[in-house]
């Protein structure tokens, strides 16, 4: 069991020089967005809990330039601002994001410029290149690119560390290939239903490349099952429907419920550095502490493995 003050609780990320928490604090929420999650963030709302976080047992908190557009950024600097000043022993992570489809490297010095502003900081430890699998290949990875000007910025000391955060498992993984990452972000990917990011998740280990694991309620199917009929922001399997109800019967069978049982799966998984998890509200913040403190009944992590959809129901299965 990894719980907040337990050994395991504070970890390195990878080979960076960074300390991360088990579980890092998912900004999209934040700054409100309705079309994901389903409901309106307030901003008073929003900046309070950011303070909330800072006070907690989480040390990390994940953002990015064009979550809200900007407006999480925005509203962790105001409660940065309200709170003090970031503690010393916090780290905010945040990400490179194109703007009206411009993904040039003159973006991505912009992108690192606005998002230092916004969040009232003068240096960002990790700066991730956001979403690049909806780019060309060929611009982002050419000399002076996108790829190659978030290199650059770490080599002039604007940024401590550079990450790669995306979906689509084949397109990071070429991506990956090219050298110079250091972390690497993957959602909806390596959950209980979806091991989409098996052999990703090899190639960045091989490469010595941390792994952060997001989304892992798939984008909330997992968390509350029977809310929505989607996986991954798509419509969901037949399959992965009835896995997900099976998985749900057999924690309510044995105790526990099947987002502490998602939870439980990243956290103690030791490929994974850190788990981001999405929230919006104080409540869920505690919620969130009183899963990580719970003991799941042995072997049922094994059992819910046996339940998994074939590969063929993953997001990004590809027949060979």
């Amino acid at each position: 069991m990894t719980a907040p003050g337990g050994p395991d609780w504070v970890r390195p990320l990878g080979s960076t020089s960074l300390l991360v928490t088990a579980v890092a604090i998912g900004g999209a929420p934040l700054g409100s967005m309705p079309e994901n999650f389903g409901h309106e963030v307030a901003y008073d709302d929003g900046v309070a809990l950011v303070e909330h976080i800072l006070a907690s047992p989480f040390r990390v908190l994940d953002t990015s330039n064009g979550y809200s557009g900007g407006e999480s950024e925005r509203w962790i600097g105001a409660g940065i601002a309200r709170h003090g000043g970031l503690p010393s022993d916090f780290l905010i992570t945040t990400k490179v994001d194109a703007r009206d489809q411009d993904y040039s490297g003159d973006r991505v010095r912009a992108s690192v410029a606005e998002s230092k502003q916004r969040l009232g900081l003068d240096q960002l430890p990790l700066v991730y290149l956001h979403d690049p699998e909806f780019h060309d290949f060929d611009e982002l990875s050419k000399r002076g690119g996108a790829v190659d000007t978030l290199m650059t910025l770490r080599d002039e000391g604007e940024i401590g560390h550079v990450g790669l955060a995306g979906g689509r498992v084949q397109e990071m993984s070429r991506y990956l290939a090219l050298g110079g990452f250091e972390v690497l972000l993957v959602h909806n990917r390596w959950t209980l239903v979806d091991r989409s990011a098996t052999a990703l998740i090899a190639q960045a280990e091989d490469g010595g490349v941390a792994v952060v694991n997001a989304a892992i309620y798939g984008g909330g199917i997992l968390a509350k099952p029977g809310s929505t009929t989607h996986y991954g922001y798509r419509p969901a399997s037949e399959a992965t429907l009835g896995a997900i109800d099976a998985m749900a019967d057999l924690c309510r069978q044995r105790g526990t419920d099947l987002a502490t049982a998602a939870l439980h799966a990243s956290v103690s998984d030791s490929r994974i550095s850190t788990t981001v998890v999405g929230l919006s509200s104080p409540s869920r913040l505690a919620a969130l502490v009183d899963s990580l403190s719970v003991e799941l009944p042995p072997g049922l992590l094994e059992e819910l493995t046996a339940l998994r959809p074939a590969r063929e129901h993953w997001l990004d299965f590809r027949p060979a």
